[in-house]
């Protein structure tokens, strides 16, 4: 004890102590994104960045240390009047950050409080200038009308707001049940709509299928009729056919005929035949007369033509024949 007095009463004690708090004070380390506002002499100097720093002792102090991050303040739920005269209660958020620390500590007092006041104050101005349908349909142009406002008041203040969002808007109760009625009233007749639709739909299905079996029903009668011709055509052409044989036939038949008649006429026989048929004929002709004439006009001469015909015949049945044989000379 008696030794540890006379130490504090050394002046190199005294000394190396104020050395420190010397040193203390003048030396600082400034976290990352945070910025210390030196004043000099109680007047602005300098902004110290992250790292080591230096300042002189009793001469420049640390009058603010700001938060260089980005911030988020809470808008409190105020009252704002729409430009059809209908009380809304809003709230909302908002994010900024200090962009230059000296400008927030020397032009503002409390920079957090003015964003917050401002940003009230320009929400109001916003939702003045719209109606209640506006409001509930233009969030995102709302939010983008107070952050250009405030984008442009707050740029002296070293404050950078980025982004600003409308929570809640709620209107008074008698305007929420008359937009639920509304809202009822849009569903039922959205699914009146949409019942007529379906309406609509069905049957013009329906007169699509009627159209299509009708023209189903026109293609096949179409068919059928081509078919029908083309049967005709073909039992035509077979008929024809038919017929076109049958000619040759009887033709052919009757070629035959005359063939064998001619050749049994070549011979004695075959012209008393002749002769006797021929005969018969003009014989059966003349009675033919008679009996469907009542009167019957006559020469006298019967008898003769009968003769004369009968030798025409016999002269025709020799024309027809063949040389004789015998009369050929080898």
């Amino acid at each position: 004890m008696e030794t540890f007095i006379p130490l504090l009463a050394s002046p190199i004690l005294w000394i190396t102590l104020v050395v420190l708090y010397t040193l203390k004070k003048g030396i600082y380390f400034v976290p990352q994104n945070r910025g210390y506002v030196i004043y000099t002499l109680g007047k602005y100097d300098k902004t110290l960045s992250a790292g080591l720093n230096f300042i002189i002792p009793f001469i420049q102090s640390v009058a603010a240390d700001r938060n260089l991050k980005e911030q988020s303040l809470d808008i409190s739920s105020q009252s704002a009047i729409t430009k059809d005269n209908i009380s809304l209660e809003l709230d909302g958020i908002l994010f900024m950050k200090v962009t230059d620390a000296a400008a927030a500590t020397n032009n503002i007092s409390d920079y957090k409080l003015s964003v917050t006041q401002l940003a009230m104050t320009t929400m109001r101005n916003a939702i003045g200038s719209m109606e209640l349908d506006e409001c509930f349909q233009s969030r995102d142009t709302i939010n983008a009308t107070i952050l250009s406002a405030m984008t442009e008041a707050t740029a002296p203040w070293g404050v950078m707001v980025t982004r600003y969002e409308i929570r809640d808007i709620m209107p008074p109760q008698s305007i929420r049940e008359d937009m639920e009625k509304q809202m009822t009233a849009e569903r039922e007749k959205r699914s009146v709509i949409l019942t007529a639709e379906g309406v609509k739909t069905a049957a013009i299905t329906e007169a699509e299928g009627l159209k299509a079996a009708r023209v189903l029903d026109a293609e096949a009668s179409k068919a059928e009729q081509v078919l029908n011709a083309q049967a005709d055509k073909e039992k035509q052409i077979l008929e024809a056919t038919g017929k076109a044989e049958a000619i040759r036939l009887v033709a052919n038949a009757e070629a035959a005929a005359l063939s064998t008649v001619g050749q049994a006429a070549e011979t004695h026989a075959g012209q008393a035949a002749v002769t006797l048929t021929l005969a018969q004929d003009t014989i059966a002709a003349h009675k033919a007369i008679a009996a469907d004439s009542t009167v019957v006009l006559t020469d006298g001469k019967t008898g003769e033509n009968i003769a004369n015909t009968v030798a025409q015949a016999i002269a025709v049945s020799s024309s027809l024949k063949l040389p004789d044989t015998n009369s050929v000379q080898p």
